[in-house]
C-alpha cells in the first residue's frame, strides 16, 4: 500500500498518518511512515517524546548526506551533481523505529521559486520515488497541502491519496485544489476523511460541499485527542471511539486496494 495524506495545516492529517501506521504495524505489516510536512510533527504523533522529536534532523537538512549522495557542494553556484543518487539504504540507516513503524523525517521539497533544481530536491524526490515505486512495505506519506512536487511518475504509482478535511471553507477549498493537482498528476484514487465533526449540521455542510468526492470515513471530535497533543503523547490510543473510527478507515483502505 502506497498512501499519501494531504490537507490544510491543523486538520489532523498527521494524527491520521500516525494512527494508520500504528494500525497496519499491529497487523504485522512492514510500515514506513514519512514526514514530508515542513511542520514535522509525525514523530511526536507516533509517541516519541517532544524533547527527542525536536532534535531529529530532516533528511533535506543533512548537508553531508546530500553532498555525499549527489556529489554536489551545497551553496556553490553552477555546481554539477548526480540526478539519480543512491537512496535505497536511507530508510534503514536514517529511519527511527517506533512501535513497529519505521519513521523517516524527510522534510519538504523546496518551492520552485526558492532556488532551482537543487541537490536537496533531487535527493528527496528520488527518495519519494524509490519508496513509492520500488519498495514493498506499506508506505504512508504525511504531506503538506500541495503534492505537485512528487512528480508525475511517482504520483501515478500511488495507490491512494487521502485529503483530511475539518469543518471550514478553507479546508474545503484545499480539497478542491488537491483534487485538481491529483487529476493533473494521474492519481486515480482520491478520498476524503472528515475530521473533528462535532455537530450534525457541520457534517451536512461538508457532505454537501464535497459531493464530488468519495468519503473514506469520519473521525469524531475528541477532547482526549486534543489533550494528547497538548500533553505530548500519541493520540492513537487516547480515545476508544476515535480509535474505532481509525480501524474502520484502515479496514476500508485494505478492502479498496484488494478489489
Amino acid at each position: 500500500m502506497k498512501i499519501a495524506v494531504s490537507g490544510k495545516g491543523g486538520v489532523g492529517k498527521t494524527t491520521l498518518v500516525a494512527c494508520l501506521a500504528k494500525f497496519f504495524a499491529s497487523e504485522n505489516l512492514k510500515v514506513i511512515a514519512v514526514d514530508a510536512d515542513p511542520d514535522a510533527n509525525l514523530a511526536s504523533a507516533l509517541g516519541i517524546p517532544y524533547e527527542q522529536a525536536s532534535k531529529i534532523t530532516p533528511l533535506i537538512e543533512m548537508k553531508p548526506l546530500i553532498e555525499e549522495r549527489t556529489g554536489a557542494k551545497l551553496g556553490e553556484y553552477g555546481t554539477f551533481f548526480k540526478l539519480n543518487p543512491k537512496v535505497d539504504d536511507i530508510p534503514q540507516k536514517f529511519g527511527i523505529e517506533v512501535d513497529g513503524v519505521r519513521l523517516l523525517v524527510a522534510g519538504t521539497v523546496k518551492a520552485g521559486g526558492s532556488g532551482c533544481y537543487c541537490p536537496e530536491n533531487v535527493l528527496l524526490k528520488r527518495l519519494f520515488k524509490h519508496l513509492i515505486v520500488d519498495r514493498d512495505e506499506v508506505i504512508i506519506l504525511d504531506m503538506e497541502a500541495g503534492i505537485e512536487h512528487l512528480g508525475r511518475g511517482t504520483c501515478e504509482s500511488m495507490d491512494l491519496l487521502i485529503v483530511v478535511i475539518e469543518p471550514g471553507k478553507r479546508s474545503i477549498q484545499t480539497a478542491h485544489a488537491v483534487k485538481k493537482m491529483a487529476d493533473d498528476l494521474g492519481i486515480k484514487r482520491l478520498f476524503i476523511v472528515l475530521n473533528k465533526i462535532n455537530l450534525e449540521k457541520e457534517r451536512a455542510i461538508l457532505f454537501e460541499s464535497l459531493k464530488d468526492f468519495e468519503i473514506l470515513g469520519e473521525l469524531p471530535y475528541s477532547e482526549k485527542v486534543r489533550e494528547s497533543d497538548l500533553k505530548g503523547y500519541s493520540p492513537c490510543n487516547a480515545d476508544e471511539k476515535f480509535q474505532k473510527a481509525i480501524v474502520k478507515i484502515a479496514k476500508k483502505i485494505k478492502k479498496i486496494l484488494n478489489e
